[in-house]
C-alpha cells in the first residue's frame, strides 16, 4: 500500500535552516505531484510547495523555501532557510496520486 514517511521535523531558532523529506513508498510516482502543506496553530492548513513532473512550484515563503524532487526515491524535499516563528507549524506532505495520501505530519517549532 501507498504510505509516506516524513523526516527532519524539529525545533530551532529564528535564523536557522531546517529541511524535511518525505518518501512515498507502495509503486513508483513519477507522474504524480508531491509537495507539502502546513497549518499553523490557530490557522487554516495552506500549500506550502509543488513538485510535479519536473516542475517545482514555492506557494509560501517564497525566496526561503525550496522544494525538490527526486524521482527515483520518490523523494520530495523542503528546504527551509531563515525561518521565523510564523513558519512554526505542522507541514504534512501529500501524494497526488489516487484519491490522495499524506503523511502524518511533523512539527516544526521555530523560537525567537
Amino acid at each position: 500500500q501507498v504510505q509516506l514517511v516524513e523526516s527532519g521535523g524539529g525545533s530551532v531558532r529564528a535564523g536557522d535552516s531546517l529541511s524535511l523529506a518525505c518518501v512515498a513508498s507502495g509503486g513508483s510516482f513519477r507522474l504524480y505531484g508531491m509537495g507539502w502543506y502546513r497549518q499553523a496553530p490557530g490557522k487554516q492548513r495552506v500549500l506550502v510547495a509543488l513538485s510535479d513532473r519536473g516542475t517545482n512550484t514555492i506557494y509560501q515563503e517564497k525566496g526561503r523555501f525550496t522544494v525538490s524532487r527526486d524521482y527515483g526515491t520518490n523523494t520530495v524535499t523542503l528546504e527551509m532557510k531563515s525561518l521565523t516563528p510564523e513558519d512554526t507549524a505542522v507541514y504534512t506532505c501529500f501524494l497526488q496520486y489516487g484519491h490522495g495520501y499524506e503523511g502524518q505530519g511533523t512539527q516544526v517549532t521555530v523560537a525567537s
